[in-house]
């Protein structure tokens, strides 16, 4: 998506992954339902066609480099963060601050999913895990198992980038405390059994601009289920700002 010349009308939507997630969750956002939006995925190393090169262990390293990708895919324009869950919401937070600090691009709105807000600490702690427990400790804290777990091959390919992932949430900090002067949109999922919606809420603090927090039907996962609701609720909220 890197140095992509969007359509006038057209605002892009930069789709950070969750845990062990990657680019490929949010290419079909692009079919199912996104009006003026285009999802511009980043990919991080470590996964996909991205597999062979060596993962983020620190997420503020992580977003130096994504921001990079930010402020080429945004080309002229503004842009808007999503990010679901713990590292795609952090990232997406960090790279705001930091498209903000450089000046060049418009962030017009922050969507956040699922996730604590920055200055609510680590969610877990795996350094001492063998791989059985850790992949039953990311089953039971995110309701999320990938098919490919299944496969010794695949597991043993996939575990280095899932650990570091989580390494990222362990050792995170944010270095910044004064609230964006951003609109931040935070979404809870309903079922959600791993974060709640007044954890959710806690984004309000994270803002000096206008702030909502909106309910979906669904686990902590939901979007993975059905990402229309969230799909109407990004269309609906850029097309007023």
């Amino acid at each position: 998506m890197a140095g992509h010349v969007w359509g006038l009308c057209v605002l892009p939507l930069i789709c950070l992954p969750f845990a062990g997630g990657g680019a490929s969750f949010f290419h079909p956002w692009n079919k199912l339902g996104l009006r003026e939006v285009v999802a511009a995925p980043v990919q991080l190393p470590g996964r996909e066609r991205r597999v062979d090169e060596k993962p983020y262990r620190d997420l503020h390293a992580a977003a130096d480099d994504v921001v990079k990708t930010a402020i080429e895919t945004a080309g002229n324009g503004p842009v808007a963060l999503f990010g679901h869950c713990f590292l795609g919401a952090a990232l997406a937070y960090e790279v705001t601050r930091r498209l903000l600090d450089d000046g060049r691009v418009d962030v017009r709105h922050l969507f956040v999913s699922a996730a604590r807000p920055p200055s609510a600490g680590r969610v877990s702690d795996v350094a001492g895990m063998t791989d059985d427990e850790f992949l039953a400790h990311v089953r039971r804290t995110t309701g999320y198992w990938h098919p490919a777990f299944d496969i010794p091959e695949m597991r043993e390919l996939l575990l280095p980038a899932m650990r570091a992932d989580f390494e990222m949430d362990e050792t995170y900090r944010p270095r910044a405390a004064e609230p964006l002067p951003v609109p931040i949109s935070a979404v809870f999922a309903e079922a959600d059994e791993f974060v709640s919606r007044e954890e959710v809420n806690g984004w309000r603090e994270v803002t000096a601009s206008e702030f909502s927090c909106t309910g979906m039907a669904g686990g902590h996962m939901y979007l993975a289920d059905d990402p229309g609701p969230l799909l109407e609720l990004i269309s609906t909220t850029l097309a007023k700002s």
